[in-house]
Order: structure tokens, then sequence, then C-alpha cells
């Protein structure tokens, strides 16, 4: 399998976090290289390991945004 290249561009907040440490977060992540989209998963502490999680466009976050209003 591929190696999964990412950068968080910018730490955005915290949604929650669980008794071993992991934290559920939103931010702006460039994945392999690409424009960067908004992104909600768990991370383990110092980021060492992610879970799985959603990437939104800017589009589909101004949506979001829309419906939970």
């Amino acid at each position: 399998m591929a190696e999964i290249k990412y950068e968080v561009v910018e730490h955005i907040g915290v949604l929650s976090e669980s008794a071993k440490g992991w934290k559920k977060e939103l931010n702006l992540v460039s994945w392999n290289g690409a424009a960067p989209k908004y992104d909600i998963r768990e991370w383990a502490p110092n980021r060492e390991k992610m879970g799985k999680g959603i990437t939104l466009s800017d589009s589909e976050i101004n949506e979001l945004k829309k419906i939970l209003k």
C-alpha cells in the first residue's frame, strides 16, 4: 500500500477528547500535496496515529454551516 503523506496546514479546533487522549479535531489538511481540505478525524496524542475521518471542500463546509444554522 502506498504511503499517505499529509500536512496539517491549520489546526482549527478540538471537538472532543477520549479517556485515552485521542482528540477529534477539525483541521485544514493537505493530503499527498493536494490543496488543503477541511478534515474531521481522531488523532492519537502527538498525532502519531489517526483514525478514519471525513474531508470537506470549501463549498461542502459552507453547505454544512448553512445546514447547522
